[in-house]
């Protein structure tokens, strides 16, 4: 009788036994599951985090890209780059969590959409400057219409003044120096030899100027010998705390077309060496040469 009390007892204790090992397998079983659905989804959460950086560094980019034309947006594109750059600071010091990955999303969306429109404005501003560019390189026919253009354009209109100005001024070119034999007969012998030499001749040529201001035109020529003296009048004028000293005057009536233009300077005894000549517009040096007397 007491065996079978004691046979009852140890089966109601292996049954015990037996349902709390099954109630830990099941629970390890699920605590495990639990682990790795977590892993799971921290890995995902990480890989979506990954791919907003990613997003923010290539419009970081786009906009550096922008930046380094040097446009008047410059200072615009700037602020919103910024804005990217901190956004990506935030970011990188997150959880990672979804809750606020689904924030920066948001906030990358409204960075993106006004960077399009911001690069929009960009592309319009850089080819409404490619248009005056090549507007200002035009010809005199088409340089009233450029201004017109220039003037829609916020910020131009010096710029253009500047241009008109410079295109104004008349251009010297084929300077030239010789020397020249008079005969009795009046008959003029260029020669290279200063011991022959009874005049200098200095020629120069001013270029047709449709939009320069027309009438009468003086130069000052100065002739400087080996020696380093200033041949001819020696004269000297004043232009502000310059002081120009000079050989000889040459006046002409400009009318907008080429003119030839030729001026002797008569001596003896010129020197060997090298002579240098100097045109001046007032105290501005317009052209210049040298010529060699054996």
């Amino acid at each position: 009788m007491e065996n079978q009390k004691s046979n009852s007892s140890l089966k109601a204790v292996v049954a015990v036994l037996a349902i709390l090992l099954v109630g830990s397998l099941i629970y390890i079983f699920k605590m495990t599951s639990d682990a790795d659905t977590v892993k799971t989804e921290l890995k995902s959460t990480m890989t979506e985090k990954e791919l907003v950086m990613k997003d923010l560094e290539e419009l970081k980019s786009t906009y550096d890209a922008a930046i380094s034309e040097n446009t008047s947006m410059s200072d615009e594109l700037i602020q919103e780059r910024d804005k990217v750059v901190n956004l990506m600071a935030d970011l990188s010091k997150s959880k990672g969590d979804v809750a606020s990955l689904s924030k920066y999303k948001t906030q990358f969306v409204a960075l993106q959409s006004n960077m399009k429109v911001l690069m929009a404005e960009n592309e319009t501003l850089k080819k409404a400057n490619t248009t005056l560019t090549s507007q200002r390189d035009s010809t005199v026919v088409v340089l009233g219409e450029t201004k017109k253009n220039v003037e829609a354009l916020t910020g131009q209109n010096e710029e253009l003044s500047k241009a008109v100005e410079m295109g104004s001024k008349l251009t010297v070119l084929n300077t030239r120096g010789s020397a020249y034999k008079l005969k009795s007969s009046g008959k003029q012998i260029e020669t290279d030899k200063a011991s022959r030499a009874d005049v200098l001749r200095v020629n120069f040529t001013i270029a047709e100027n449709a939009i320069a201001k027309s009438g009468a035109k003086s130069y000052y020529v100065q002739v400087i010998d080996s020696k380093n003296n200033v041949l001819g009048d020696k004269k000297t004028e004043t232009f502000g705390q310059n002081i120009l000293t000079y050989s000889f005057i040459t006046n002409v009536n400009y009318e907008n077309k080429t003119i030839q233009v030729s001026e002797d300077l008569k001596g003896k005894d010129f020197a060997k060496g090298t002579y240098f000549i100097n045109i001046f517009d007032k105290d501005q040096l317009v052209s210049k040469t040298s010529f060699n007397l054996r």
